[in-house]
This record gives structure tokens, sequence and C-alpha cells, in this order.
């Protein structure tokens, strides 16, 4: 008698590299797609393609810890892909409080990443070179290390990210949004600071702002946190349990111009976290109890992408059809497409192999 054998359980997706750590480079570049089908051709000619490019300009430093991010905002994937869309993906909300968290375009992000800008910046010439003509930069920042993992305020930044584990858990979608299993959600907002300002703030009150000490970097004790402290707004949880995201924050500044500010950058398995704590910073919790450090650092982009899998990516042709969309926020239904084998990859279009790629 033959026994059955049973065929091995689905792979699960490959993710992009959204916890790979803090490095001493990045670029972060926010585009616009043009109007029209052959731009948007392009652009899924560039998803399709963006490993290739990752590996070719990385292996010519293997030591040089090179990754790349790609994002898509919610018009973005209307028109590259249509429905089934993740289920937490949506235009960015602007948050009027004390302060105003804005809202700005952007269909593409490109978070990329290395030990050094060499690196980063010949990724970067690549991809824009492939959106030549079909995609406008909105928003290009240089991030550098400073010092010991430090902003320009002289605190150090991302103490509380979660690590191994725990960032993944924090970022990758799961069993809730079944059919972009493996994906994440990003959020990012340009801020700059009025250091002039800042530096004339005594340093035990800077302390109390952020809710350590600048110094040693040690968390103040909770009985000394104010309550517009940036560390308590910013802290959220959910049936006693830490809601963590991942920050990758990076200084940034012109010194010709006076500008000098940080690129905030969280990754998190649902907006909805990242979402709470700007609501929190910006409005109070309660409400009024603003985050005090935005009377020194303003908002002035704001944007909401999705990030596939890579194995999502790989497997986009030109000329996949968008079909059409759910409303925004709206639940998935019976009618949509049920999860395909290969978690986070959505079938469309045929796998790169077929399409000629090796």
């Amino acid at each position: 008698m033959i026994s059955d054998v049973s065929s091995p359980p689905p792979q699960p997706a490959l993710s992009q590299p959204v916890a790979s750590g803090l490095t001493n480079a990045a670029i972060f570049l926010v585009a616009t797609i043009e109007p029209g089908p052959e731009a948007e051709q392009t652009v899924r000619e560039l998803c399709a393609d963006l490993s290739s490019l990752i590996r070719g300009v990385g292996f010519r430093d293997q030591q040089g810890r090179m990754s790349c991010v790609m994002g898509l905002g919610s018009d973005a994937w209307d028109r590259l892909f249509g429905a089934p869309r993740p289920k937490g993906l949506h235009p960015f909300r602007e948050i009027h409080g004390v302060h105003h968290a804005v809202s700005t375009p952007g269909d593409i992000l490109l978070h990329i990443r290395a030990n050094s800008m060499d690196l980063c910046f010949e990724l970067a010439t690549h991809i824009m070179a492939r959106l030549d003509g079909v995609a406008t930069t909105v928003d290009e920042v240089h991030g550098f290390k400073f010092f010991d993992n430090r902003d320009l305020l002289g605190f150090v930044d991302g103490t509380e990210n979660p690590a191994g584990q725990g960032a993944l858990d924090a970022t990758l979608i799961g069993d809730e949004d079944a059919a972009f299993a493996g994906g994440s959600y990003v959020i990012v907002q340009k801020y700059l600071h009025d250091l002039t300002r800042w530096n004339q703030v005594p340093v035990e009150e800077q302390e109390n702002i952020i809710g350590r000490h600048k110094l040693s970097d040690i968390e103040q004790r909770d009985a000394d946190k104010k309550p517009y402290a940036h560390n308590v707004l910013t802290s959220i949880e959910e049936d006693g349990e830490s809601l963590d995201i991942v920050r990758d924050n990076m200084p940034f500044g012109d010194i010709g111009k006076g500008e000098f500010g940080t690129y905030f950058i969280g990754y998190a398995r649902s907006p909805d976290r990242i979402e709470k704590m700007l609501q929190n910073m910006f409005i109070g919790n309660p409400p009024g109890t603003y985050d005090h450090l935005l009377d020194f650092s303003r908002a002035v982009t704001g944007c909401l992408f999705f990030v596939p899998t890579a194995d999502f990516l790989d497997d986009v042709t030109p000329e996949s059809p968008p079909v059409a969309a759910n409303p925004i926020d709206s639940p998935s239904t019976p009618d949509q497409p049920a999860p395909p084998p290969r978690g986070g990859s959505l079938g469309i279009g045929s796998l790169k192999k077929e399409a000629g790629h090796e």
C-alpha cells in the first residue's frame, strides 16, 4: 500500500529588509508618478528589476550592508495594481493640533541604506535613471550618522527599537491580512529643527521634553517624566502590551541654507500604531498635553506607503493590468481573490522567469 504524500507547506514570502538596522548613511527619495500608462509600465518594470539593481551595486562592497526598501502610496497602488489592496493603505492623514502634521504628495518611497554614502548614491542614481521622464522627485534627503546615533538636538535616537524577532513581529503583516503577509507599512516625515532656539533651552528642560537624560541616554524614571515628554506620548499600549514600531531616523542638514533636521521613518505591521503616536504628539493624550518637542521641530512632509514583499516586486510584469480597486478603508470581501500560496505574491502577471528573466 502506497501512503499518501502530502505537498510541502507553502513558503513564506521574502520580505523587504524593513528591519535591517541602522547604518552610517541613507538616502530617502519620495517621487510622484507622471500620468499615463507608459509611466505606470515603466514603474512596474522597475519593481521587477529592483532586486537585480540592488545586487549589482551591493556586490561591489559586500561589507557595505547596502539595502533598499520600496514603498508605494495609496494612489500609486490603485494605478499600478488595483484590487486587492492592503487593508491599511490610505493617504497620510493630516493632524491639526497646536502644531500641524502635513500631508504631502508621494507615490514611491525609496529608503536606501548602507555603511557609506557612495553605495547609497550609486544605487539611487541607477534607480532614478530608470524613472527618468516618468516620475518626479518631490523630496530627497541624504541622512548621516551623527556621532553615537544622536540627532542634531543632541539626543540618541532609536534607543527603544525592538531587535531580532521583536523587530519582525512589530513590522511584518501576519494573518490579519493574509494576502499581504510579509509586507509592512511605513510613514515618513521630514522635521526641520530650530536649533538656535533649542540650544537656548536649559539641558534639564530639554531632558524633560525628550524624557531621557542627554549625556547618558538613560530614560527618566516614570515618576519624573512630564506628561508632554516625547517618549511618554510615543509609547503605545493595547491590552497591557506594548505596540512597537521600528524607527530608522537619520539627521540631515544643509549648512548654507541653515536647514537642520531629522528624517522620521517608522515601519509597522499596521499604520494605526504610528498614527496613534502622531495623534498623541500633535493633539496630546489627554488632549492638550502635546509633544513639546514640536515647539522646536516642524513637520514639512508626511506620507504613508505600503511595503510589499520582495517576492511580490520580483513577480510584477510590465503589462500587469490594474482592476477596480476597493474603496479605501473598506474591509475585505468574499469576492476578493484568495491569498496565493506564496504569501505576499498575488499572482499579478507571470513569474520573472516566465517573462524572460533569470
